[in-house]
């Protein structure tokens, strides 16, 4: 396998999942945000470009309405940003729909999205897939991302066992999973993560 050309794509990290409705339960919010740093200034040391993604519900949304605190930023990520980082708002769970972040990537000659942020249920799983099919490499660092509790007529799961399931799902088909200590010595390595499959996910090595 070739050495990745990465992008770090650092999806919503923004106040709604902190202070507003949507509190990330699982791993610890401050102990994501303080791995979603931590793979920024990795990414910085290495070279490989950042992108900053913030997801914009519409003015009159109960969650991420532009102008509301929970649109923003969370402070440590937003007094970190530097000028060449790339800035993306989104409308949709993957950062590649109508973003132009897909035109970005292949002009960049990217072919491979390391995922950190929130949420694993939404666009973290979102931008997964869709990034998978459009023949990218997928990489989520397991620690810098997170998950919300769920309760709806479906049934019910509490942060950690949402986390956990669909990050092995996604390391079964979509994507190479890993903590950020692993990704940052892949990183400066210019190496791959290592990533699973159906069959061996489903035989249980």
């Amino acid at each position: 396998m070739t050495a990745p050309r990465r992008a770090l794509v650092i999806i919503d990290a923004q106040n709604e999942y902190f202070t507003g409705r949507l509190p990330i339960q699982y791993p610890p919010r401050d102990e994501s945000l303080a791995r979603i740093l931590e793979a920024a200034e990795a990414a910085d040391a290495a070279g490989i470009p950042v992108v900053v993604v913030q997801h914009d519900s519409g003015a009159s949304a109960p969650v991420f309405a532009p102008g509301t605190d929970g649109y923003e930023l969370h402070p440590a990520l937003a007094d970190r940003i530097a000028p060449e980082w790339k800035r993306v708002v989104k409308h949709h769970a993957s950062v590649l729909v109508e973003t132009g972040l897909d035109a970005w990537v292949a002009e960049q000659g990217i072919d491979t999205l390391t995922l950190a942020g929130y949420m694993t249920n939404n666009c973290v799983l979102g931008t997964s897939v869709d990034g998978a099919t459009r023949g990218l490499r997928i990489e989520v660092l397991a620690d810098a991302t997170g998950a919300i509790d769920l309760r709806n007529d479906a049934g019910q799961a509490d942060g950690r066992q949402v986390h956990e399931t669909l990050l092995a799902l996604l390391h079964s088909n979509w994507a190479a999973v890993a903590s950020t200590e692993a990704w940052v010595s892949a990183a400066r390595a210019g190496e791959p993560l290592p990533k699973s499959n159906l069959v061996a996910s489903a035989a249980g090595s």
